[in-house]
C-alpha cells in the first residue's frame, strides 16, 4: 500500500495542534467564566485531605488540565495559602479529573465537530455580553478537540500497515518499560497528557496498537504531564518544589505498581470491556481512570508519608510568605477585646515587617535585575492586600465591642495604621513595574542617579523600621525620629530631581530614564509620608 508521509504527517501535525488549542480554550473559557472562584475552591475546600482531592477533580475538569491544577496548587503553595500536606490531596484528585477528557473523548461527537465549533464562534463573535463570548470560548474549545482529533485519528490510519510502526508496538507489549518511555516523552513533548490518550485512543481505533502495547504508555503519559509542575516550581519556593514534586512520586510509585501487576490489570480492562460493550476508545478511558482512581485509592492513607519522603529529598527551611493571618483568633473579640487587640496590633507589625521586606527585594531588584527578587517584591504586596482585608474586617468586628478610652484610641490608630502599610505595598509595587519598564526598554540609568536612587531608599527603609518599632513599642522617641528622617526624604526628593534636569541639560541622560527616576523617587517619597503617618498615629497616643 503506497502512504503519502506528507500527508499523514500534516494531518497527525495539524491535528494534534487544533486538538492543543482546543483544550487550551475550552480550560481557559472554563476558567474565565469560574473566574476566581477556582482559587477559592482550591483554598476553601483543602481543609482536609479528602476535600483536596475532591478540590483537585473539581478545577482540573473546570480547565481541563491535570498540570494547569497542579502549576496553580505550586502557586497557592508558594503563596502560602496551602500546605504541602493539602496539596498532595490536590494533585491526587488533578490525576482523576484529567480522566474526564479521555471519557469526553470517547463519546464519538467527532462528525458533529465543525457544526460545535460554529455555535461556538457565533456566541465568541456575535455577542458583546462577556459572559456569553466564554461560553462560546468553551463550545469552540470543546468542537476544536473532536475535530483535531477526527484530523490525528485519519493522520494516523495508515499506521497500522506500516512495518516499523508494527515492530514498535510489538515491542512495547513485549517490552512495557520501552511502552512507559515513549509515553512520558511524547507527553513531555506536546505538553498535555489528555493529548496523549487522544492519540492512544485514535490508534487502538484504527486498530494500530493493542491493549497491552498501549497501557504501558498510558502509565508514562501520567509521568510525561509531571514535568509541566516541575517547570512551574522552578525558582519556586522549598514547599512549591516539594509539591510539584510529591506529583512525580506519586505517578512513579503508581507506574510501577500497575506494571508489576499488568497482567491482571489488562485482564480486568479486557473483562470490562467485554461486561459493558466498550469500544476502542471507550476502552483507553476506562483504562486510564480505573489506573488514576485506583492510584488514588493506594497512595491516598499514606499522604503524610509521601510529604515526609519529598521534605527529606528536598530539605531546607522554607520561606513562604503567608498571606493568611496568624493572631488573628475571633473567639477573643466577645470574650476579651483588650486581648483581641493585641493579637490584631501583632498581627499589624508583622504586615509592616512583610512591607519592609518588600521594599528590601524591590531595592535588590533595582541593583541586579534579578526576577526573583521582583517575583517576591509581588508576592509580598498579595500577602499586603491579603492581610489588609482580613485586620480591617477582624477590626471591624471589634469596634462593636466595648473599649476603653484608650482601647478605642489604639483601635482607630491601628486601623489607620494598615491602611498606610498597604499602601506602601501599593508604592514598592510601582517601583517594581518601572524597574520592569526600565529593563525591557533597555533604559540606562547614570551612576549618578542610581547612587542617588540607593541613598533615598536606604533613608526610606530606616524610616519605615523605625515606624514600626514606634508603633510596636508605643515609643515617642522612635515616633519622633521618624517625622525628622520623613523631612530628610522630602529635601532628598527636591534636591535629586534639580540634579536630575542638570543631568538632562548637560544631555548625560535621556528623557525615559528621566521618567523613570523622578517616578521611583516620588514614589519613595510617598512612602516616607504613610511612614509619618503611622509615626503621628503614636504621638497621637503619647502626646
Amino acid at each position: 500500500m503506497d502512504i503519502n508521509i506528507q500527508d499523514l504527517l500534516f494531518e497527525f501535525i495539524g491535528g494534534l495542534g487544533i486538538f492543543l488549542l482546543g483544550i487550551k480554550y475550552m480550560g481557559d473559557g472554563l476558567q474565565k467564566s469560574a473566574g476566581d472562584r477556582l482559587r477559592d475552591i482550591l483554598d476553601r475546600f483543602t481543609s482536609n485531605p479528602f476535600m483536596g482531592v475532591l478540590a483537585g477533580i473539581i478545577v482540573t475538569v473546570l480547565i481541563q488540565s491535570s498540570s494547569g491544577t497542579t502549576v496553580l496548587t505550586v502557586g497557592l503553595v508558594n503563596a502560602g495559602f496551602m500546605t504541602l500536606r493539602q496539596s498532595i490531596g490536590v494533585i491526587m484528585g488533578a490525576n482523576i479529573g484529567t480522566t474526564v477528557t479521555a471519557f469526553i473523548i470517547g463519546v464519538d461527537i467527532g462528525a458533529y465537530s465543525l457544526p460545535i465549533m460554529a455555535i461556538g464562534a457565533f456566541l465568541l463573535f456575535f455577542f458583546k455580553n462577556k459572559q456569553f463570548s466564554y461560553i462560546g470560548q468553551t463550545i469552540f474549545g470543546f468542537g476544536s478537540l473532536f475535530y483535531g482529533l477526527e484530523l490525528m485519528s485519519n493522520g494516523m490510519k495508515p499506521l497500522r500497515d506500516v512495518q516499523a510502526f508494527i515492530d514498535l508496538t510489538v515491542n512495547m507489549s513485549e517490552h512495557p518499560i520501552l511502552g512507559v518511555v515513549v509515553g512520558t516523552l511524547f507527553t513531555f513533548i506536546v505538553q498535555s497528557s489528555s493529548a496523549t490518550i487522544g492519540i492512544l485512543q485514535g490508534l487502538s481505533e484504527q486498530g494500530a496498537i493493542s491493549l497491552e502495547a498501549a497501557l504501558p504508555v498510558l502509565f508514562g503519559d501520567n509521568i510525561g504531564t509531571t514535568i509541566t509542575a516541575i517547570l512551574a516550581s522552578i525558582g519556586a519556593s522549598i514547599a512549591a518544589r516539594r509539591a510539584a514534586f510529591t506529583h512525580v512520586i506519586f505517578n512513579l510509585i503508581g507506574t510501577a505498581l500497575f506494571l508489576i501487576l499488568l497482567t491482571p490489570f489488562s485482564n480486568f480492562i479486557v473483562y470490562l470491556q467485554g461486561q459493558l460493550n466498550l469500544d476502542p476508545k471507550m476502552t483507553i478511558a476506562f483504562a486510564h481512570g480505573t489506573f488514576n482512581v485506583t492510584n488514588t485509592i493506594i497512595q491516598f492513607p499514606f499522604i503524610a508519608g509521601l510529604a515526609l519522603i519529598v521534605t527529606k529529598l528536598i530539605p531546607g527551611e522554607d520561606v513562604v510568605v503567608e498571606y493568611k493571618p496568624k493572631h488573628l483568633d475571633p473567639i477573643f473579640i466577645q470574650q476579651s477585646p483588650a486581648v483581641a487587640l493585641d493579637q490584631a496590633k501583632a498581627e499589624v507589625i508583622r504586615m509592616g515587617e512583610y512591607a519592609y521586606k518588600g521594599l528590601e527585594e524591590t531595592n535588590l531588584y533595582l541593583n541586579n535585575n534579578l526576577q526573583k527578587h521582583a517575583d517576591m517584591a509581588l508576592q509580598i504586596e498579595g500577602a499586603l492586600n491579603n492581610l489588609d482585608r482580613e485586620i480591617t474586617s477582624y477590626l471591624v468586628q471589634l469596634s462593636g465591642t466595648s473599649f476603653t478610652e484608650a482601647d478605642s484610641a489604639k483601635h482607630s490608630a491601628l486601623i489607620d495604621s494598615v491602611r498606610d502599610i498597604e499602601r506602601i505595598g501599593d508604592h514598592f509595587e510601582n517601583i517594581v513595574e518601572l524597574i520592569d519598564y526600565k529593563i525591557s526598554n533597555k533604559v540606562i540609568l547614570t551612576e549618578s542617579a542610581l547612587a542617588d536612587l540607593n541613598d533615598m531608599i536606604d533613608l526610606t527603609l530606616i524610616t519605615v523600621k523605625q515606624s514600626l518599632v514606634a508603633l510596636d513599642n508605643m515609643d515617642r522617641e522612635a515616633a519622633l525620629a521618624v517625622v525628622q528622617k520623613e523631612d530628610q526624604i522630602d529635601q532628598m526628593e527636591r534636591r535629586y530631581r534639580k540634579k536630575h534636569i542638570i543631568r538632562l541639560n548637560e544631555g548625560a541622560c535621556d528623557g525615559a530614564a528621566g521618567i523613570v527616576f523622578v517616578d521611583i523617587i516620588s514614589n519613595l517619597e510617598r512612602i516616607g509620608d504613610h511612614a509619618v503617618n503611622i509615626a503621628e498615629q503614636v504621638l497621637e497616643e503619647n502626646p
